[in-house]
């Protein structure tokens, strides 16, 4: 079942702004601020932007691959696999 999304008048963000943002922060479920009673904007917490922008970054190299492939070009898997090696050496440390 779908849950129900979080949606709040803009007046209400502008009377209670601490207490939104801290609910906001606390909880993955974004909130959807109206104005005029129509969307305007999503609150999330920065951990879901963040994740999000990951796999908007993830989701582009795969383009980009799937481009490069139907263009014929292409890498030595060895060579990808040590460049991914070293990517996640750098990160661990």
């Amino acid at each position: 079942m779908t849950r129900m999304p979080n949606i709040i008048p803009i007046t209400d963000l502008r009377q209670d702004a601490t207490s939104i943002v801290n609910r906001v922060s606390a909880g993955e479920e974004p909130v959807v601020i109206t104005q005029r009673g129509r969307a305007a904007a999503v609150m999330v917490s920065i951990q879901a932007y963040e994740r999000s922008q990951r796999d908007l970054e993830l989701l582009r190299l795969l383009a980009r691959g799937e481009k490069e492939i139907e263009a014929g070009e292409g890498h030595d898997l060895d060579a990808v696999l040590a460049e991914a090696d070293a990517l996640l050496k750098g990160i661990r440390r």
